[in-house]
C-alpha cells in the first residue's frame, strides 16, 4: 500500500511542487489538498491520509493550531510533517511541541522531500535539525528537568533516548548499542511511558528542554 499524503499550504505553487515530487514515487500517493488549516480536520476524517504535509503559517488557521486539533479530535491521527520556509522559526518549534512528527524546509531537494515523508510515515525516526534543537534548549526550564529526574530512566533507556535525539531509527539504535530491534522497541516504549510522551518527538523535546541532551 502506498503512503498517502494530504498537502496543506496556502500557496498553490507550493502544493503543486510537492504533488509533482511525491507522485513521481511509486510508493507515495497524494490524496488531497487544502489551502488552510481550517480545512484539515474534515479532510483528514474523509481521506484518512498517513501523512499531512502542513505549512506553519496560513491565514485562517495556522499549522500549529491545526496540528493540535487533529491530534485532539481525530482517532488514530495521521503523522504530521511541518513544511516551512525558515528552519529557525519558533513557529516550527511550537508545531513540534503541539505534536507534529517532523520538519521540512520548502527549499528542500526532491529527494529530501520524499525521504521526509517516508521517514515520518514509518514513525521510527525524527526530522529534528540543529536549528530546532537549539530552540528546544532555549525553552529549558526547571519543570522539564524535574520531570526528567522523576522519570528515573535506566542506563540503557537513557542511551536509547540520546540516540533518539540524534534522529536514529530503531534499526540504527540497535546497531549502535548492539542489541536486537525488538529490545530497542521495548526501551523506546518504556522511555515514552516514563516521560508521559505521546511519541518520539515529544520525548526528544523533553530531553532537550530538561538539559538531558545538549544541542550539538
Amino acid at each position: 500500500m502506498p503512503v498517502t499524503v494530504l498537502l496543506v499550504d496556502d500557496e498553490p505553487l507550493v502544493r503543486a511542487g510537492l504533488r509533482a515530487v511525491l507522485e513521481a514515487q511509486p510508493d507515495i500517493k497524494v490524496v488531497g489538498e487544502a489551502a488552510d488549516g481550517a480545512a484539515v480536520v474534515p479532510l483528514v476524517r474523509q481521506l484518512r491520509p498517513d501523512v499531512v504535509a502542513m505549512d506553519v503559517r496560513m491565514p485562517l488557521l495556522d499549522g500549529i493550531e491545526a496540528t493540535r486539533i487533529v491530534l485532539r479530535t481525530v482517532p488514530q491521527p495521521p503523522k504530521i510533517l511541518v513544511v516551512t520556509t525558515f528552519e529557525n522559526d519558533e513557529y516550527v518549534y511550537e508545531a513540534l511541541r503541539a505534536g507534529a512528527d517532523g520538519f521540512l524546509l520548502k527549499r528542500a531537494r526532491p529527494a529530501e522531500i520524499v525521504h521526509a515523508v517516508r521517514l515520518v510515515a514509518e514513525g521510527e525516526s525524527l526530522l529534528f535539525p540543529a536549528a530546532v534543537r537549539a530552540l528546544a534548549a532555549e525553552y529549558g526550564n526547571s519543570a522539564a528537568r524535574d520531570a526528567m529526574e522523576r522519570a528515573s530512566l535506566t542506563e540503557r533507556e537513557a542511551a536509547v533516548l540520546r540516540l533518539m535525539a540524534r534522529g536514529l531509527s530503531n534499526a540504527e539504535i540497535a546497531a549502535e548499542l548492539i542489541i536486537g530491534a525488538e529490545t530497542v522497541k521495548s526501551h523506546v516504549s518504556a522511555v515514552l511511558a516514563k516521560l508521559g510522551a505521546r511519541d518520539r518527538t515529544q520525548a526528544v523535546i523533553a530531553a532537550y528542554e530538561s538539559g538531558f541532551v545538549a544541542p550539538a
